[in-house]
């Protein structure tokens, strides 16, 4: 377990991200200082935010805690065994080849890894974004036509 000056440090950290969470309008936010990384997220189903924290040595915890005055949903041990297939590059989310064809995936769907699971749109080209997970659609995070960053998540995958 940390001592106590690791722990102020470490809470002091996490008061200054969520601040700036909240400020900044973000849904996650990591830093590291040291040995010590910290990351905040805000979790979009329920509205409320985790903290994890992870540090070589002693200050480690290893476990998302729940700030005070939230409670985790009740899937949240379910959700460790949930993998994000994530954007690759920065353009528009597209979920289907064409507003009149059926959607690559939806949740509940099985996915292999390298199918197609949509296209992103960047300057002026379609490219075909494959699932780098095997396993069934827990959900899409994001809809037709919506503005992606690289990197930010696509759908959760629920390994099988």
């Amino acid at each position: 377990m940390a001592d106590p000056e690791e722990r102020r440090e470490i809470a002091a950290l996490v008061r200054e991200l969520l601040v700036r969470l909240e400020r900044d309008d973000l849904t996650e936010l990591s830093v590291t200082r040291g040995d010590l990384r910290v990351r905040v997220r805000r979790d979009d189903r329920t509205g409320a935010r985790f903290v994890a924290t992870e540090a070589a040595g002693a200050a480690a915890t290893g476990t998302p805690a729940t700030l005070p005055g939230r409670e985790p949903p009740a899937a949240e041990g379910a959700a460790s065994d949930v993998v994000e297939v994530r954007a690759p590059l920065t353009g528009v989310f597209f979920r289907s080849p064409s507003p009149q064809a059926a959607p690559f995936v939806q949740a509940g769907s099985t996915v292999a890894v390298g199918q197609i699971i949509g296209l992103i749109e960047a300057m002026k080209l379609f490219n075909e974004i494959r699932s780098t997970a095997a396993g069934r659609v827990r959900r899409v995070i994001v809809e037709s036509g919506q503005l992606v960053r690289a990197h930010a998540p696509l759908l959760e995958v629920e390994p099988q």
